[in-house]
C-alpha cells in the first residue's frame, strides 16, 4: 500500500538530525526550478507566489541560498509542520513506523516532485498550483508532465493500493486517472447545523490521522482502513473510489 499526502507551508526552524537520510529522486528537475526562481526579481516571486513583503523576503532569500548540502536540509517528515502532519505525528513513530513510512509513504511537492519521509529537503515555498513559465510550459502540472505518475506506478505492484490523501491541487499532478492500481480516497465530513460537510481545518488533520493510522498499524488491507476511529470519525459508506468517514 502506497499513501500519499500533501506538503505544507509552514516549516520547521529546527535543525533535525537523522543517521539514515535519503536522496531526492528528481534532483535535476528541482535544480532546474531552482535555477528559474534565482533570476526572480524580489518583486516578480511575490507577485508569482502572492506572497506578503516579509514572506517573499523570506523565500526570494531561500532560493538565492539554496542548497542540498546545507546544515538547513531536515527530512522531509519533519520540516512539514501544517495541519496534515499535526495529524500525522511523525515525531512520535518508532524506528519500525518510521521505516514502515520511508517504504509506504509519499510526500508531493511542487518543488521537488515526491519525496520519501527521509529524504533531505531545503526549506522552500513552491505550491504545485503556481502558474510558473518553465520550458514545459506555463504550470508545474506541465513541468512534471506524466513524471510522477510514472515514478509512483513503478514503486507499486499492480494489485498495491494508493491511498490518496493529499489535496486536489497537489493529487492532480499525479494524473491518477491513468494509474492501473486501485486508488482508494478517504473524505472527512462533520455535521454542522444538521448538515454533513467538508470542513478544511478538520479535513487536513484527519488526513493526517489516516497516514498515522495507517503506520501506526503497519496496514496493508484496504478493507483495514474502515476500522479508522480518530479524532471520533467513524466509517460511513464507500462509493466510485472514495470512503467516507463521519463525526
Amino acid at each position: 500500500m502506497k499513501v500519499i499526502i500533501s506538503p505544507a507551508k509552514k516549516l520547521t526552524n529546527e535543525n533535525i538530525k537523522i543517521s539514515n537520510p535519503s536522496t531526492i529522486q528528481f534532483v535535476e528537475e528541482t535544480k532546474y526550478l531552482v535555477d528559474q526562481l534565482r533570476d526572480y526579481t524580489l518583486a516578480d516571486l511575490k507577485k508569482l507566489m502572492g506572497l506578503s513583503d516579509g514572506l517573499a523576503r523570506l523565500n526570494f532569500d531561500r532560493y538565492q541560498q539554496w542548497d542540498l548540502t546545507s546544515e538547513q536540509v531536515n527530512p522531509a517528515i519533519y520540516i512539514f509542520q501544517g495541519d496534515v502532519y499535526k495529524g500525522l505525528r511523525a515525531e512520535e513513530f518508532s524506528a519500525s513506523e518510521l521505516a514502515f513510512a520511508q517504504d509506504n509513504l509519499r510526500i508531493l511537492s511542487g518543488l521537488y516532485g515526491i519525496l520519501k519521509p527521509l529524504d533531505l529537503v531545503f526549506p522552500y515555498r513552491l505550491e504545485m498550483g503556481t502558474n510558473m513559465h518553465t520550458k514545459f510550459g506555463n504550470t508545474l502540472y506541465e513541468f512534471w508532465g506524466d513524471k510522477l505518475n510514472r515514478a509512483l506506478s513503478s514503486e507499486m505492484e499492480p494489485q498495491e493500493v494508493l491511498v490518496n490523501l493529499a489535496s486536489n491541487e497537489y493529487s492532480k499532478v499525479l494524473q491518477l486517472e491513468s494509474m492501473s492500481q486501485q486508488i482508494i480516497t478517504p473524505v472527512f465530513k462533520d455535521y454542522k447545523n444538521g448538515k454533513l460537510k467538508v470542513i478544511s481545518f478538520f479535513a487536513k488533520k484527519a488526513r493526517g490521522e489516516m497516514a498515522n493510522f495507517i503506520i501506526n498499524n503497519a496496514i496493508t488491507n484496504s478493507e483495514d482502513l474502515k476500522l479508522f476511529s480518530n479524532d471520533g470519525y467513524v466509517f460511513s459508506e464507500c462509493n466510485e473510489g472514495e470512503i467516507l468517514f463521519t463525526r
